[in-house]
């Protein structure tokens, strides 16, 4: 089993849960997060203040799947998240030694 972390633009969340779905896949945690990479942040101006925004919104979204569809599921979350700018976002894999179903006791691919 492989485990995706993807950090992505906010405003694609819809687009890549709706391509995840498209390929069977249901299952995922989403949590808003902060952070830059090359990115860097910006500059913004508030009641006439000018101040340094250094920690941008995105989403990590969190996946588990079975490892013969690491490749599709790459692909279709990078199409998906892509918009061609600085920020879009980076996809990690990891490796998953287990998954347990708390419901019923399911271990492995059957768990996910």
């Amino acid at each position: 089993m492989k485990k995706l972390e993807a950090v992505i633009q906010p405003f694609k969340l819809e687009e890549v849960k709706e391509a995840l779905k498209g390929i069977g896949v249901d299952g995922m945690t989403v949590t808003e997060v902060r952070g830059h990479g090359r990115q860097k942040g910006h500059t913004e101006v508030y009641r006439g203040q000018e101040y340094k925004v250094d920690l941008l919104a995105k989403i990590k979204l969190e996946i588990v799947i079975p490892s013969e569809r690491l490749e599709e599921v790459l692909d279709v979350v990078a199409k998906a998240a892509r918009t061609g700018k600085i920020g879009d976002g980076k996809i990690f894999v990891y490796d998953v030694a287990d998954a347990i179903r708390i419901r019923n006791g399911d271990r492995g691919a059957s768990a996910i």
